[in-house]
């Protein structure tokens, strides 16, 4: 499929958005077409007019008698006048405000079924994908759709309606001086296409220059206290100031280029006006022409002139939605995770019955980064994940969550299998403790109860002491009603971590997974997290990844990985006692 038929496609798809807006179409449609009807009629129709006031004039000039307008003499023509260009104007902003409604609707549609599909998206889809990128498809992409559609497209269908119908008119009247235009309209669209495209190289300049001028922005402010500690403050300023001056650079040439391109089309549009009125007044001194018919005949060049003048601005912006718009179909079109089934086992609570039964996984099957994974772990007991970097940890609690889909064996919990589960039923089973904490935007007490909505104010202190994060939200300036930002940049990293333990407290899971739960507080705060999860993992089963190799000694058993394989599993006797890659990494964390 060529690249013209991918675009014709996008097309085609975009407008099929629009189905449901077919009302507002027919109406903006038919406001387009009474608009542009008017538009060419209005000219016409003054010319009669002036011709009737300049005969008038002349008749009264003739007669020796004072002129002046009254109803008789010119009012209904001067009426019909005022208000034909009442109902243009009216009709102008009718299309626009409803143009306007189109494409916000289509923009909110779109978001809709991003927001929908994002959710039905593997976490391997998020993987491979940068949050950057995704972000900019709802928003930025979205945005240009629809500034577009209901600026871009209906100036684009209002001008060709014009242009078409004015230059037809502009022939009855002379087909010399609508040739002369012409030859200056064909010009001016000459020089806006070479200085297009090198403006084109120079846009794409700007960008690169900007990007290069944020990112090292973006990196000296993130690394700003160790510049300080090593006295190169000159330096970086000198960096920033030298990336500076080239984006300046590159801005004032792409600038001038945009901005020098209309004066010079509306130059060679006056040159050709003056040329024509110069014919246009000899022809008048002829009788060939009317005083009136001259004057419409500018009217038209007026409309003639601007959309031409446009035009490769409006086409460049619709290449640019359409370009938006296959971004977004290529988002809408990324394959789903596999769906549900259609009647699903239900797990109202685990006991805690967990089973790896000769899985592999792989992010494509032919390329497998975990081969027969078979372990089991009891109601209650504690179930320790260790290796090296890359070796398969997280890799194997996001398989028990389910946020991939195994390519051979099965996970059973309580002797069923997760695949034959809806994903959220066998999620409410788990409370989850990551490395990287995450709180969104809200009260310290929205946050705890994020798992759990509906949780009374006691029960959020309640969770909140069992994770030893009480006493320090009682310092806050509104303690558990203290509003954090997105990033809850006014929380250390420990506290943070403490906040999402104390979710999982309130939540009150049969299954936790805790992947470095206590990996960003102190030693002393990590004694008494530990006391904390004890009494919290009594009687549940628990999946704990570890790099501190003393936290995990009590564990029931503890699963060594290494490539995507476990090599060893055991207690920690039993493991010491081999003398294998698992007391060789523990004993080498306490030499």
């Amino acid at each position: 499929m060529n690249h013209t038929t991918k675009q014709q496609g996008t097309v085609v798809r975009l407008f099929s958005q629009l189905k449901g807006q077919r009302v507002r179409l027919t109406v903006v449609l038919l406001s387009i077409i009474i608009y542009v009807g008017l538009s060419i009629w209005n000219p016409m129709f003054s010319a009669q007019v002036i011709d009737h006031l300049w005969q008038s004039i002349q008749a009264a000039w003739k007669d020796g008698t004072p002129f002046a307008i009254s109803w008789t003499n010119m009012g209904p023509e001067l009426l019909q006048l005022t208000i034909q260009y009442f109902f243009t104007w009216i009709f102008y902003y009718l299309q626009s405000y409803l143009m306007a409604a189109v494409a916000e609707s289509l923009n909110l549609e779109l978001r809709t079924q991003i927001a929908r599909k994002l959710n039905r998206l593997p976490l391997r889809f998020f993987d491979q994908n940068k949050a950057g990128e995704i972000l900019s498809r709802v928003t930025s992409d979205l945005d240009k759709i629809a500034e577009v559609l209901q600026t871009g497209l209906l100036k684009l269908i209002v001008a060709i309606g014009t242009v078409i119908g004015s230059l037809i008119v502009m022939f009855y009247y002379s087909v010399t001086l609508t040739l002369i235009f012409l030859v200056f309209m064909l010009i001016s669209v000459f020089i806006t296409r070479a200085v297009a495209r090198r403006n084109l190289w120079c846009a794409e300049e700007r960008q690169r220059t900007i990007g290069v001028l944020t990112g090292v922005v973006e990196e000296y402010y993130n690394g700003r206290n160790v510049i300080r500690a090593y006295n190169h403050e000159k330096e970086s300023l000198e960096k920033v100031a030298e990336a500076t001056e080239e984006n300046r650079a590159a801005n004032q040439k792409a600038d001038f280029l945009t901005n020098c391109v209309n004066p010079l089309i509306r130059l060679l549009t006056r040159l050709a006006q003056v040329v024509i009125a110069v014919i246009a007044g000899c022809a008048m001194l002829q009788g060939t022409m009317t005083v009136g018919v001259v004057q419409a005949f500018f009217q038209y060049i007026n409309q003639t002139a601007e959309p031409l003048t446009e035009a490769s601005f409006m086409i460049n912006s619709l290449q640019a939605a359409f370009a938006s718009a296959k971004r977004t179909f290529e988002l809408l079109d990324e394959e789903e995770e596999r769906p549900d089934p259609a009647k699903p086992a239900v797990l109202a609570r685990a006991k805690g019955n967990i089973a790896f039964e000769h899985v592999n996984f792989g992010y494509t099957p032919d390329r497998l980064l975990m081969k027969d994974i078979s372990f089991s772990a009891s109601p209650g007991q504690k179930i320790a994940v260790v290796g090296s970097t890359g070796a398969g940890k997280t890799t194997l609690v996001n398989l028990l969550m389910r946020f991939y889909e195994v390519n051979g064996g099965r996970i059973t919990v309580d002797g069923i299998s997760t695949a034959e589960m809806t994903r959220g039923g066998l999620r409410r089973n788990f409370g989850m403790v990551l490395q990287d904490t995450w709180l969104f935007g809200g009260t310290i007490a929205e946050n705890i109860a994020y798992g759990k909505p509906d949780a009374s104010r006691e029960e959020v202190i309640r969770a909140a002491k069992a994770a030893k994060v009480d006493y320090f939200i009682r310092t806050m300036p509104q303690g558990y009603d203290t509003v954090l930002d997105n990033e809850a940049s006014n929380l250390s990293a420990g506290q943070r971590q403490l906040l999402t333990i104390a979710r999982v407290f309130l939540c009150n899971p049969p299954i936790l997974i805790l992947d470095e739960a206590t990996s960003s507080v102190d030693t002393r705060t990590e004694v008494e997290i530990g006391k904390a999860m004890k009494r919290l993992m009594d009687g549940r089963t628990s999946f704990v990844i570890a790099h501190r190799l003393s936290t995990i000694r009590d564990a029931d058993t503890i699963l060594f990985m290494e490539q995507g394989k476990i090599i060893e599993q055991g207690s920690h006797k039993e493991l010491l006692a081999k003398k294998g890659a698992y007391a060789a990494l523990y004993y080498s964390q306490f030499e």
